[in-house]
């Protein structure tokens, strides 16, 4: 238990003086929910959090995700007050530029923050990610008296946070998987910013959460021995996650904006700050916090100890169980097995001998099917259309309420889906890959996006992945969606033109440990590409020349995916003709830029103004390839509904179009 000598409302008035302060001096930030719930962060933080500020990355640690990502000043005032490497300063520079304390917590920048929180409902749904790898990792490496993997997962989510649609999704998913040992606190103060949200939000949280199957308890938000009682009784159900529904008021203890949206989003102002200092009796300066305050909070001993103890665990379960031991040590590091690479490569080298005619998603399967009896922390899902997206293969376990597994029926949850991947991916232990159609990325967007931004490997399975989807029509058709994904930062982009570039596209997103990789696939079969060693080995570098003229090029055709059969075809034309054409396959643009100036010229001679980019995608992607004085075959519209092959002829990406276009620059 944390000291006495300290009263639990001084050690939650430090919170709410730090976060005040910070805000005013910034002249921008939320004080609200900070002030509001640090009577509920006192109590957990201090009785029952197991953390090691001295070790952010000891990997049994509670996790602690702040949904509510607005009121960022509760965290850092936590952090800094337990005795993380968060010094004072950088509280004093809130929301400044290069400081470790951003608006809203960002996953890498602040030592503690266990996932980027500020889009409401994400945070949330990383935390259901995490409990999942809790609970799966716990289910494959725990034996009897060995409980090595065991924690809690908690989190801080508002009003916001339970009205987005995401927090629907993972909150129905957390329920029907039971993860017990998930633990949601709801700030439920009544008050966003626009105001009172009973004008435009009457939900019953509590039946809408047994609904679920979860626990639903309540707080008094303002009553430690309320929280610690629901905490207890949180931590004493196995079977279900919990909802602690903590009534509070926002912006406790300001005496004139208490309670409403003045103390939401901006500053309190001077004379208001000062009016709090009286109304808390915390008569200190701005960012001074007295020495027995620190001391009461200090969580540097207690986590020490607590690590200290599970270390002694691990050691003991190493001489019990030492094979297990060495596997999830290799796991915690995020090692791949040792002989991984080599065996890929073999199996890459039987794909270009095997001259297999088929859709790219089944080449993947394909891969699935070769890789993951490799990786046993490959852990994979689909929203409802794995027999679609082909995201199984004949080791696939289904996570489940009774079992543990490598595999997450994720039902029609995109959004959800492609969050929950980046918390199993920020807990550790694990790479998550997710299925669904290209068009439905637009589903998942915000969550592909703030994995980029996180810098998280998550592998994102896109199938149907052009107008060659076919009969279904424009509303499934992808069209803009690839140029989205490639001008997201951080994430990379693979669109292969066979089984030969899938399997290259699925080695390089497992062997990317610091970022998601985007692998677009076709529904349609595709024919497989004649190389020889040189391009099979140039395919990893993002674009390679594939079939190449006899003298020096006069015009440059670049093609992606299906399109690249297409090309290919009228490349022989074309010589055949005497056109001095030159056909390279780019299935990674990114993978390509990040090459050598050397190699990109030898690929894309900068002295060959001529080009032709084709690719069943937004065409203005391709300007920036192409330049002023090439052509692109690309779509400026959106798809219609037909058979997929007659789209592609009416839309121009056919043999002879190709020819056209190139003719028509020569």
């Amino acid at each position: 238990m944390a000291s006495t000598a300290v009263s639990r409302r001084e050690r939650a008035n430090a919170i709410r003086a730090l976060s005040m302060d910070a805000v005013q001096k910034a002249r921008s930030g939320h004080p609200g929910a900070p002030m509001g719930m640090a009577d509920i962060a006192e109590v957990l933080w201090n009785d029952f959090l197991a953390h090691n500020p001295g070790n952010p990355a000891w990997f049994n640690r509670d996790r602690f995700v702040l949904s509510n990502g607005h009121g960022s000043m509760l965290i850092y005032s936590l952090l800094h007050l337990s005795g993380y490497e968060l010094p004072m300063s950088e509280l004093e520079h809130f929301r400044q530029l290069h400081s470790h304390t951003p608006g809203h917590p960002e996953y890498g920048d602040t030592p503690g923050v266990e996932t980027t929180t500020g889009p409401l409902g994400q945070g949330l749904a990383n935390a259901v990610g995490m409990a999942i790898a809790e609970k799966t990792l716990a289910a494959q490496f725990n034996r009897d008296e060995h409980e090595i993997i065991d924690h809690f997962t908690y989190v801080f989510a508002g009003d916001g946070c339970l009205m987005e649609g995401i927090s629907h999704e993972v909150c129905s998913l957390a329920g029907t998987l039971r993860l017990g040992k998930l633990i949601l606190f709801y700030d439920d103060n009544g008050i966003s910013i626009d105001g009172e949200i009973k004008q435009w939000f009457t939900d019953d949280t509590a039946k809408r959460f047994e609904s679920y199957g979860w626990q639903v308890l309540h707080a008094d938000g303002h009553d430690p021995e309320a929280v610690a009682q629901g905490i207890r009784a949180a931590q004493a159900e196995t079977s279900r996650p919990s909802l602690i529904s903590c009534r509070t008021i926002i912006g406790f203890g300001s005496p004139n904006k208490q309670g409403t949206a003045a103390t939401h989003g901006s500053p309190l102002g001077e004379e208001e700050v000062a009016a709090a200092r009286e109304a808390l009796n915390w008569p200190h300066a701005p960012f001074v916090v007295p020495e027995e305050i620190r001391l009461a909070w200090d969580a540097k001993e207690k986590g020490f100890a607590q690590e200290s103890a599970w270390k002694e665990r691990l050691t003991a379960y190493e001489e019990a169980h030492p094979e297990l031991a060495m596997e999830l040590v290799r796991r915690i590091k995020g090692e791949l097995p040792s002989q991984f690479s080599s065996r890929v490569d073999q199996y890459i080298a039987e794909c270009q001998a095997a001259v297999d005619d088929i859709p790219s998603r089944k080449a993947s399967q394909n891969c699935i099917e070769a890789y993951a009896p490799l990786l046993p922390e490959l852990i994979g899902g689909s929203a409802d259309l794995t027999g679609s997206n082909l995201t199984t293969w004949s080791g696939t376990t289904a996570i489940s309420q009774e079992a543990d597994g490598n595999y997450i029926f994720y039902g029609v949850r995109e959004f959800g889906m492609t969050a929950i991947a980046s918390g199993i991916s920020l807990h550790g232990g694990f790479i998550p890959y997710t299925g669904t159609f290209l068009i439905f990325m637009e589903y998942a967007r915000n969550a592909a996006r703030m994995a980029a931004l996180m810098r998280q490997q998550s592998i994102l399975v896109y199938t149907h992945d052009s107008i060659g989807q076919g009969e279904d029509g424009p509303t499934h058709q992808p069209v803009e969606q690839l140029t989205t994904l490639r001008v997201t930062p951080n994430m990379s982009v693979w669109r292969p033109c066979d089984n030969v570039e899938s399997a290259v596209a699925w080695k390089a997103a497992i062997e990317r440990r610091h970022g998601p990789t985007a692998l677009v696939f076709t529904r349609q079969a595709i024919p497989h590409q004649a190389r020889d060693e040189e391009q099979l080995q140039a395919i990893s570098r993002g674009a390679y020349v594939l079939k190449d003229c006899a003298d020096d090029p006069e015009l440059l055709l670049i093609a992606t995916g299906s399109e690249v059969s297409v090309c290919a075809e009228a490349t022989e034309y074309l010589q055949a003709d005497g056109v001095q054409v030159r056909l390279i396959s780019m299935p990674s643009v990114d993978v390509f830029e990040q090459q050598d100036a050397d190699y990109r010229e030898q690929v894309l001679p900068a002295a060959v103004r001529k080009r032709v980019a084709v690719e069943a995608g937004s065409a203005d992607y391709w300007h920036k390839i192409v330049g002023l004085d090439g052509k692109i075959i690309g779509m400026t519209s959106f798809g219609a509904s037909a058979p997929g092959a007659q789209l592609m002829g009416h839309f121009g990406f056919t043999t002879q179009n190709v020819i056209s276009t190139v003719k028509s620059l020569i």
